[in-house]
């Protein structure tokens, strides 16, 4: 009988895990064989530099919510990232120093979301609900409510260029969750956080740093929304002050999907990968089939909710 449960648990388990991947093959093999333009290699190609934007972000909003917090100013982020970025190099600035610069600011951002969070002892959603606003509005008044064109061709290649036929998006999102892999599995620090989520006053008493997890954390998640966002403005030849509006719940809806926990401590950032591939394959198909954009607002909605009961029910 033990053995019996034993076995039922285990099947249970494997059933969790391979989930999200199930979830991606039944929604990829529905839309081939609805249209027969989704397995065209030009546009496999661009639904991967289109989820490399949602999964960069992902990867710091994963390491937040394991947490067992949220970060809703990440589209924000990628707004003033994409603007900083784009009028430094119209201002003669050079490449490095512009993307250099822009990269600090959404870790500085992140940073400061910590700070609110574990010295100021304001809850998650308040925090960066409100750096959201803050972030979005100052990102308006840089640009005057306008948008930058006319960047270098050499910026440009940051989002559309090739890199042995791949996407450069594609080959640093591959990297990025390769690091953060080895990160959150053979790194202590990766294993703090994941303490954190599952207990973080029982974290704290033994002897860990907690206050500076977190906002290493936060900070992460800046620094990942700041480079999507650059990536973005090269891919558009374009910033646009109103980037990144619903970014946060992509990226949100592909963690849940993956398989994290909003509870925090549950949670790969394999399945996170996989979560914004069904989002973005998701997003792919209903634009192949000629979805209005209406529609496609609602589906991903129902979507999000979707994952967030079924992370409920697997809490229970």
């Amino acid at each position: 009988m033990l053995q019996a449960n034993e076995l039922l648990t285990s099947k249970t388990n494997l059933l969790k895990k391979l989930g999200p991947l199930l979830g991606l093959l039944l929604v990829s093999v529905s839309l081939a064989l609805i249209s027969e333009e989704f397995l065209t290699v030009s546009n496999l190609l661009n639904v991967a530099r289109q989820i490399s934007l949602n999964a960069i972000i992902s990867v710091g909003m994963t390491l937040v919510i394991l947490t067992g917090g949220i970060d809703l100013s990440v589209g924000s982020i990628v707004a003033i990232a994409g603007s900083v970025t784009a009028g430094l190099i119209l201002q003669g600035t050079g490449l490095a120093v512009a993307i250099g610069a822009a990269l600090l600011l959404g870790a500085a951002i992140g940073g400061f979301n910590g700070l609110l969070i574990t010295r100021g002892g304001v809850p998650p959603f308040i925090a960066t609900m409100g750096m959201m606003t803050i972030v979005r509005g100052y990102s308006l008044i840089y640009t005057d409510g306008r948008p930058i064109t006319g960047l270098s061709e050499q910026f440009r290649w940051l989002g559309g260029g090739y890199i042995a036929g791949i996407p450069v998006p594609v080959v640093l999102m591959v990297i990025i969750f390769a690091a953060a892999y080895i990160f959150l599995k053979q790194n202590r620090y990766g294993r703090y956080i994941y303490a954190i989520g599952g207990n973080e006053e029982a974290t704290r008493l033994s002897g860990i740093n907690t206050k500076g997890v977190l906002l290493s954390v936060y900070v992460i998640a800046g620094f990942m929304a700041a480079l999507s966002g650059i990536i973005l403005t090269s891919r558009l030849n374009s910033a646009q002050p109103t980037a990144g509006v619903s970014f946060e719940m992509d990226a949100i809806a592909a963690v849940v999907l993956g398989g994290t926990s909003l509870a925090g401590g549950v949670g790969t950032i394999g399945g996170t990968l996989i979560g914004a591939m069904i989002i973005g394959v998701l997003d792919n198909g209903l634009n192949l089939l000629n979805v209005s954009s209406f529609y496609q607002q609602v589906a991903k909605g129902v979507v999000i909710l979707l994952a967030v009961l079924l992370d409920r029910k697997k809490s229970k």
